[in-house]
């Protein structure tokens, strides 16, 4: 059930890299992770999973019932993601599917790139009924998803784990929304919250190519120009 949310780009500018532990965060500052410029979105659907209606993209809160807060674990602070508990439609039968997301705007010089969304996952207070997912996508101006890197969190345990999602930008991508963050889906306000740390968004930099392998072509492509001179 992930479908799109974006916001108009508001230029086109290139990717840039994002990094955040959640340790400087001020845990009591209800703006704090819309200050770093998390975002929430929300899709409602029927019991039957149909689209119902969806609402739109607001500023990430710290706190309360809905989408996210900044909480902290044996003295350590992360991002706890988790379902819109603010939603009355929980106790109609429905479900949200609520995210919690960075968003950037892919530039011309960003074609060719490969960037990586690295994260630490474990599990919250999340119980049968609801899923979660972390993704790493783009978004044409239709709102459409173009390309995604998607990964069911649902079943991670109580210890934490590494994962990395890849996605590589063409030209075809330039000009749209790249989104990076994590979802839930719940119903009757079933627990769904994960825990979320040591966020890296990057690109992967090019492998250079070692002298000795340049002086090894060089001396090939010089060995292939003498053979052609023998042969005229």
């Amino acid at each position: 059930m992930l479908t799109t949310m974006a916001l108009a780009p508001s230029s086109n500018a290139a990717l840039v890299n994002y990094s955040q532990d959640f340790e400087a965060l001020n845990r009591a500052d209800a703006s704090a992770l819309a200050n770093d410029g998390w975002r929430a979105f929300a899709n409602v659907y029927n019991s039957d999973k149909t689209f119902y209606r969806d609402y739109g993209v607001i500023v990430a809160p710290n706190g309360g019932a809905g989408f996210s807060t900044i909480t902290a674990i044996q003295g350590n602070q992360q991002l706890t993601s988790f379902n819109d508990y603010t939603n009355a439609d929980h106790g109609n039968g429905k479900w949200i599917e609520a995210f919690v997301f960075q968003q950037q705007t892919i530039g011309a010089s960003d074609a060719g790139s490969i960037w990586n969304f690295t994260f630490d996952v474990k599990q919250g207070d999340q119980m049968p009924d609801s899923s979660s997912n972390a993704f790493l996508r783009t978004v044409n101006n239709g709102l459409d998803i173009t390309s995604v890197s998607i990964l069911n969190t649902t079943a991670f345990g109580t210890d934490w784990n590494t994962r990395t999602l890849t996605l590589e930008i063409d030209n075809s991508h330039v000009g749209q929304l790249l989104q990076f963050g994590f979802s839930s889906t719940a119903t009757n306000y079933t627990p769904s919250g994960m825990l979320y740390d040591n966020i890296t968004f990057s690109s992967t930099p090019a492998v250079p190519i070692p002298g000795a392998v340049w002086l090894m072509m060089s001396g090939l492509i010089g060995l292939v120009g003498m053979a052609r001179r023998s042969k005229s």
